[in-house]
């Protein structure tokens, strides 16, 4: 009696599933509760390390040099702190630099500049762009400009050749061997996966090759013509510098390239392509002991530190760097989005006390609607004001599409650009599906095209003429656009474009670009235009931007909600296809294709 008793006492077990909801929802809510400590822990570890380096505080002491640091890679701009701070970056910007160099020149302070090279993040327009500046900083002033570095890339030598000592360690590499290019292609990995990818680009495009590393093995002999030019080109105008700046000649570096002869410390020591071997810690001591420098300052900290010139009048710069994307970005990612960018023109346009704008352009391109709706934003923008596009490392297809309605274009002779062209890829995964996988997919349509353009099967003729004719179409309205934008024929555009890709040297000779400079140039070209001076100018960033705390809180709130989906679709079966069937109208009709300028 007491043991049936007893048994009926006894908690019941749950049901299945009432033991897999219990354990999905714990599993949910420790998951919640462990990002939120994480986010708290990590936190409290930022604003630890922000409040420990304040960039804001003056500067003591009246012996100071400046260390440039180029040992991480170089943005074009220093608005995105946030970004700055959890990326490998060196944390000083081109604008940063820029700025340092050309206040340094002027403060009596400052005794010498330290060139710290060594990361291979420097591109060759941004090494061009610095050297302009120390020319410039060596018109104004006696100070000295000394180079040191580890490994030394090519641009980084480049740019240390402008230094008046350039010194290496003693077992250090300069990477001096000339300039080539290797291009992987993807085909024959794609034909072992049994996945097909169909190019689509404008017949006369032969040039825009980027959609080729699907589907050949090698280069073309369009792509292998340009590469090899637009290499030599930059090739050629790096030596003319180097020489000019090392009193060495070109046969002489040539044959250093040719036979790896200055690779080693001792070698380039030889050659007199270095001054002297030596540690970092030598380089400090000299900057002491030789120029009364007492303190080394890094130049972001310096950069912060200058008065910020309040002028009447304003010119505004605009930043276009990364990839050309749709839409506006909500996070701290890279790239040129198109709503943001025309938003800053409109912000820029209404605001009275800017008489200019420079559009400073480092993109490869990318999506066309975003590109369209930036190019006419220039151009409206044109109307009200001047418009001076300032080019950095890249600006092609949409890149230069965005550019071509500016007022003057200023490149550097070593700037990537052109690309006028258009391409598509489309790929075919039905084989990979079927023999990989034994995934078979079926059909039922109400029309002959309704499933012509699919993921599963190939193009049918009539989808694969239609994409053709966009491309075509798209073509001739990009050309049309840098006709109208740069005074020329469309016929001309047509035998230059074909999706080329050209230096900015080249692009000059062909029209393409007005002038050949960096940034301090378009700001001054911009006040002409505008005219106004310089001098009365103060230079401001459109669109303003957001505090450390709103990046902050925006990142985190990216962050959680793309963790959550991925905590959730691992515990609740197609929790990715109910999502986004949730936030689909009824009625749907995509088409799998995206036009990209790159």
């Amino acid at each position: 009696m007491n043991t049936t008793q007893n048994s009926t006492n006894e908690p019941k077990p749950m049901g299945f599933g009432k033991t897999l909801l219990a354990s999905t929802l714990g599993f949910i809510i420790g998951s919640v509760v462990l990002s939120i400590i994480t986010f708290i822990i990590t936190l409290a570890a930022l604003f630890s390390a922000l409040s420990s380096v304040d960039d804001s505080k003056p500067i003591s002491g009246t012996k100071l040099a400046v260390e440039l640091n180029l040992t991480g890679s170089v943005s074009e701009t220093s608005r995105n702190e946030l970004m700055s701070f959890f990326e490998n970056r060196s944390g000083c910007s081109i604008d940063q630099l820029l700025t340092t160099i050309n206040e340094a020149a002027t403060d009596k302070r400052v005794k010498a500049l330290y060139l710290h090279l060594g990361g291979g993040g420097l591109g060759w327009a941004q090494a061009e762009e610095l050297q302009l500046a120390l020319k410039d900083f060596h018109s104004r002033c006696e100070k000295p400009v000394i180079a040191y570095g580890e490994m030394l890339s090519q641009p980084e030598y480049f740019l240390a050749t402008a230094a008046d000592k350039i010194a290496v360690h003693p077992s250090g590499i300069i990477e001096f061997s000339g300039l080539g290019a290797e291009v992987m292609y993807y085909k024959g990995l794609l034909d072992k996966l049994g996945v097909h990818m169909e190019l689509i680009r404008p017949v006369s495009c032969a040039y825009k090759s980027a959609g080729e590393v699907y589907t050949r093995t090698d280069m073309s002999d369009a792509n292998r013509e340009q590469v090899r030019s637009y290499i030599s080109s930059i090739w050629n105008h790096a030596l003319d510098v180097m020489s000019a700046n090392r009193g060495l000649s070109r046969e002489v570096l040539n044959t250093a390239a040719d036979n790896l002869t200055s690779f080693l410390p001792d070698d380039a020591l030889k050659a007199k392509m270095v001054d002297t071997l030596c540690f970092e810690q030598d380089i400090k001591a000299e900057l002491k002991a030789r120029y009364g420098a007492t303190r080394l300052v890094k130049a972001k900290r310096y950069a912060e530190n200058v008065s910020k010139k309040a002028g009447k009048e304003r010119i505004a710069v605009i930043y276009a760097e990364g990839e050309v994307v749709p839409g506006k970005n909500e996070g701290t990612r890279s790239g040129v989005y198109g709503d943001d960018i025309v938003k800053a023109f409109d912000d820029a346009v209404k605001d009275n006390k800017v008489k200019a704008i420079v559009l400073r352009v480092n993109s490869p391109g990318g999506a066309v609607t975003a590109s369209e709706s930036m190019t006419h934003a220039v151009r409206e923008a044109k109307k009200v004001k001047p418009v001076v596009v300032s080019m950095s490392g890249l600006a092609a297809s949409a890149g230069y599409e965005i550019s071509c309605f500016g007022t003057k274009i200023v490149a550097h002779p070593t700037t990537l650009t052109g690309s006028i062209g258009v391409f598509a890829t489309l790929p075919e995964v039905g084989n990979l599906l079927r023999q990989k996988l034994g995934i078979t997919t079926d059909t039922v349509k109400t029309n002959s095209n309704s499933t012509a353009i699919s993921l599963y099967r190939p193009l049918s003729p009539a989808a694969r003429a239609l994409m053709q004719k966009n491309v075509e179409d798209f073509y001739i309205t990009f050309t049309q656009r840098v006709a109208d934008g740069r005074g020329l024929s469309r016929q001309y555009v047509d035998s230059i474009a074909r999706g080329r890709v050209w230096t900015g040297k080249q692009a000059k000779e062909l029209g393409l670009v007005d002038t050949l400079g960096g940034l301090p140039l378009a700001l001054r070209i911009a006040a002409e235009e505008a005219g106004v001076k310089i001098e009365n100018c103060s230079v401001v960033t459109f669109p303003a931007e957001k505090s450390m705390w709103e990046q902050l809180m925006q990142q985190m709130d990216e962050s959680q909600e793309e963790e959550l989906r991925a905590r959730l679709s691992a515990v609740i079966p197609f929790y990715n296809e109910l999502e986004q069937w949730s936030r689909m109208e009824p009625l749907q009709a995509r088409l799998p294709f995206v036009i990209k300028i790159n």
